[in-house]
């Protein structure tokens, strides 16, 4: 099988004025990408004829969509915006009757085309976009709390709201410009286990944002009224199961979310620990291995640039009262010299675009050395604030990188031996490609480590999980209590990055199947080929699926989830072609 995929790539021009901060697809006064090439219903610029008795009162208009790193462009989609879950209910409706497919758009910021792909037909097509209205917040202080959301909120706006009562989240994706629509479609992370001694506080959990769902509201079919109706959903439905983490293939238009009091925490940056000591095998790892800062403090982020010797490594600990040594923030983004390239890293980046692959490990140092500067410069190597102002750093100015992360689900006492593997097999993947003179990566690789989805952390007795979850535990491998991610990111006009993630895909499945599950990342690159990601149809027919069959209850695995989204959506109307290729 061989699914829509992405055939062109953004121009060197695009993604150099990504890097300076200055592209044109980007809004920062909004939080959000600027709508490309809007062109308002009965406009006569419109390129297609108007969909055929639209709803009236309902905006309507032709809209570019891009995704986050550019690679997914489909030109003049019919966009609307509705004001309302019912709404979305009439669009439902009209687009059953039309014949026609609606997909959910937030933020945009997602590398996979789960909103559309470059296959999309724009003739029956229809985007509707949740973050124009879509983004109501409330929330319910207590003992236990909660907040109620739409799906369009970003999660700036939401977390700013948990802040402001006194409330947030253990565990959240970096990019503050996305939706909580999307982060809970694609089972969005943070980073985090509970450090050595450490109490977990009532209302968290280190799993996935779903994880923390206590119930939601969603647009589905009603075979008794033959129509599109609101319905809401416990944690104890079995069918919340398959639509916390949706992958794109439902519209939730509310949901609601345990949450527990705000923690502030510290974050101190290290820039001298090398590689060699942070991925040491377990028999010679010391106190510098990622295991010791985890078991520290819980919370850890390691960004390793190819080529280099040392991360950026990241280590967040909770810490009630500001420390000496630290300087106090009370807003996110903290880290400037993360969104500003300076001039010799853009002339590398330029050669390294414009074929002089050679370049790559200077470029690679480069950025490292841009990072060590700015962190001194900035005075931001020890910081203190909220959760949100600590965890939230990437903006949307920030380069533009493309990404194929995958996990194992593995034992606690697993972590330095997943590592170290990884990193030596990558490191020796790299080596063998330079060899050849080939340079496929670029970018910096990534790893987190967090927990498994815990249902019980919603609060809900009999709480059941989420089918989809890339963080989904294995009843028959308790001791599997925690995820570790390998995030591995290039530039897209990189050749044979995708030969290579496809190369580090099949080594990470095999490699990993004696002591853990392993699962990509619904959001990022998957199934690579030569040919592009998406395009390995073994992996998307059989391996990807199997992941979420292997060690669960029969009836609650991969079968159950899809089955339940047909029967909640039996005429596809949220569906595409590419999702009726994957969740099949």
């Amino acid at each position: 099988m061989e699914t829509s995929r992405p055939t062109g790539h953004p121009t060197r021009r695009a993604v150099l004025g990504a890097a300076v901060g200055t592209a044109g697809a980007v809004a920062l006064g909004a939080g959000r990408w600027t709508p490309l090439a809007r062109i308002p219903a009965g406009s006569a610029a419109a390129t297609l004829a108007a969909p055929p008795a639209f709803p009236a009162g309902i905006s309507l208009y032709q809209q570019t969509f891009q995704n986050w790193s550019e690679e997914v462009t489909v030109d003049g989609l019919w966009s609307c915006a509705p004001a309302s879950a019912q709404d979305v209910v009439t669009l439902a409706n009209w687009a059953h009757a039309q014949g026609w497919r609606l997909r959910p758009l937030g933020g945009g910021y997602s590398w996979s085309p789960v909103v559309v792909d470059l296959g999309t037909p724009a003739a029956n097509t229809l985007l509707v976009d949740c973050a124009q209205h879509l983004t109501a917040v409330t929330v319910h202080p207590g003992s236990p709390a909660s907040v109620t959301a739409q799906p369009g909120v970003t999660m700036d706006s939401f977390l700013a709201t948990l802040k402001a009562s006194g409330y947030g989240l253990t565990g959240f994706p970096v990019m503050g410009s996305a939706t909580l629509g999307g982060v809970l479609a694609t089972g969005g992370r943070g980073t985090g286990v509970p450090a050595v001694g450490e109490t977990p506080l009532p209302g968290h959990g280190y799993g996935s944002v779903g994880s923390l769902v206590i119930g939601l509201t969603a647009v589905v079919w009603d075979a008794a009224a033959s129509a599109y109706v609101l319905r809401s959903f416990t944690r104890t439905d079995p069918q919340i199961q398959a639509l916390i983490t949706n992958v794109g293939r439902a519209f939730v238009t509310e949901v609601v979310l345990r949450v527990g009091a705000d923690q502030r925490l510290r974050c101190q940056s290290w820039f001298n620990v090398s590689a060699a000591n942070l991925f040491a095998p377990p028999a010679s790892a010391g106190s510098q291995s990622l295991a010791s800062y985890v078991n520290a403090s819980g919370r850890v982020v390691c960004i390793w640039f190819p080529f280099t010797d040392a991360p950026w490594l990241r280590v967040f600990t909770p810490t009630p009262s500001k420390p000496w040594t630290s300087r106090a923030v009370s807003s996110p983004y903290n880290y400037p010299f993360n969104d500003i390239v300076p001039k010799n890293v853009s002339d590398l980046l330029s050669e390294v675009i414009g074929g002089v692959a050679s370049a790559t490990p200077t470029f690679t140092a480069a950025q490292m050395d841009a990072i060590s500067a700015g962190l001194i410069a900035t005075g931001s190597w020890d910081l203190w604030g909220w959760s949100a102002d600590m965890l939230v750093y990437v903006r949307p100015t920030t380069l533009r990188i493309t990404s194929t992360c995958w996990n194992v689900v593995t034992s606690r006492a697993n972590v330095q031996r997943a590592v170290s593997e990884f990193y030596a097999a990558y490191s020796g993947k790299l080596a063998a490609y330079r060899a050849q003179g080939l340079y496929p990566m670029n970018g910096p690789l990534e790893i987190r480590v967090t927990g498994v989805d815990n249902p019980a952390d919603c609060g809900v007795p009999g709480a059941l999980g989420a089918q989809l979850s890339p963080l989904r535990p294995r009843p028959d491998h308790p001791e599997w209590n925690t995820t570790v991610w390998f995030d591995m990111t290039t530039i897209p006009v990189t050749p044979s990055a995708h030969q290579f993630m496809g190369e580090m895909e099949a080594w990470i499945r095999g490699n990993f199947a004696s002591y853990g599950q392993v699962h990509a990342e619904w959001s990022k690159e998957w199934a690579n080929t030569p040919a592009g990601a998406w395009t390995d149809g073994a992996v998307i027919a059989g391996d990807i699926p199997a992941s979420y069959r292997a060690g669960q209850a029969a009836g609650d695995g991969w079968d159950a989830a899809v089955a339940t989204l047909h029967a909640l959506d039996p005429a596809g109307v949220f569906s595409s072609a590419f999702l009726d290729g994957v969740l099949r």
